[in-house]
């Protein structure tokens, strides 16, 4: 069944975007515009089409310095090689905190995003799906820290608590160190992934009631979704995302953008502004009508705009939301004791242990 789907997936890729009518369905939790409606890629994600909250994520079992004595070495090594490609590429820090998002949202923060290789043999895992195939970016930044890592302290800190890490030091690079978020660690590994439970995942194309009800179903409040929202002032986007809205955006911007996406496949910058710095400049543009997605376009209603005003305006508010969220969400759904969970610290971080 999954192989299946993954095939329809891939064919529903090449559907999806303004070649569709504008009748087209909104599918996938709101990652694909299909012409006509899917039961399979169109069904509600689990959990999503309801607003009810889980609780709160509690990381039971995740400390700070987790690693002071079991790998004192082990941060270092990760922020020194997140500050490396940050400084060659800062795009790839962008990727990183992406990555630790698309993690966490999917079988918890396991690492399962990783991975190519699983317990249950398949190829179709998370990577494959349509949120992330083709555009995650940043796995041989991860590769690179555990490689170092293993080498010093072997079978001692999982993948998953190394993308947390470089999710954290890529706001502090990107914020131009204004941006400080105490991660715990103690996660160890998932053994499985699989590409159609990338549904949980909030899409370019969802409206308000699909963003609440995503970050609902994780624990988190809608305030966390505007706050998490803000890392869209950093990082590219594909034309097709949003190749629909240029008539709802500011008139310059969309003028240039339409010039920008002479090919949907092409990819933009996602604030106009500061490009290549994590700040409040994303909500400034959702005011001014200069942000890409659907997603981002609809936090300007009245459930979310006076959280949006506040960002915008008052210096440092959103810095500090950000670290809170970002630590909460490096909290949902942890293993924190091995094979009891169906799980343990891999090797390699893109295949689990033999």
């Amino acid at each position: 069944m999954a192989t299946k789907l993954a095939a329809l997936i891939v064919l529903a890729a090449f559907l999806a975007g303004p070649a569709a009518s504008e009748g087209a369905s909104i599918c996938f939790n709101g990652w694909l515009r299909l012409p006509t409606y899917d039961p399979v890629l169109c069904r509600p994600a689990p959990d999503v089409q309801t607003r009810q909250r889980r609780p709160a994520p509690s990381g039971s079992g995740l400390t700070s310095g987790y690693y002071n004595t079991r790998c004192p070495s082990a941060e270092k090594i990760v922020t020194d090689a997140v500050k490396k490609a940050v400084d060659a590429n800062p795009g790839i820090g962008a990727g990183l905190i992406r990555l630790f998002f698309h993690d966490c949202f999917v079988r918890g923060c396991d690492g399962s995003v990783l991975l190519n290789t699983t317990n249950s043999k398949n190829s179709d895992t998370e990577r494959e799906g349509p949120p992330n195939q083709n555009s995650l970016r940043g796995f041989e930044v991860i590769d690179e820290a555990k490689a170092a890592i293993e080498a010093t302290c072997p079978d001692t800190v999982s993948c998953a608590d190394i993308v947390a890490y470089a999710a954290r030091d890529a706001s502090y690079f990107l914020s131009d160190r204004k941006i400080n978020i105490q991660m715990p660690g103690g996660r160890y590994d998932g053994r499985e992934s699989f590409s159609n439970e990338t549904d949980q995942l909030p899409g370019p194309f969802s409206n308000l009631t699909a963003l609440q009800g995503s970050f609902a179903a994780k624990g988190l409040t809608s305030d966390d979704m505007v706050t998490l929202s803000g890392a869209h002032t950093i990082g590219r986007a594909r034309c097709s995302f949003f190749s629909t809205r240029f008539s709802e955006m500011e008139p310059t911007l969309a003028a240039k953008l339409r010039a920008q996406c002479s090919n949907d496949n092409n990819n933009v910058n996602q604030d106009d502004v500061t490009p290549d710095v994590l700040d409040k400049q994303y909500y400034q543009n959702v005011v001014d009508k200069k942000v890409l997605f659907t997603s981002d376009a609809v936090l300007n209603s009245t459930e979310t705009i006076t959280q949006v005003t506040e960002n915008a305006n008052m210096a440092g508010a959103w810095e500090r939301k950000f670290e809170k969220v970002m630590e909460t969400m490096g909290k949902i759904g942890v293993k924190t004791i091995g094979n009891q969970q169906g799980a343990e610290i891999r090797k390699v971080c893109w295949r689990v242990n033999n």
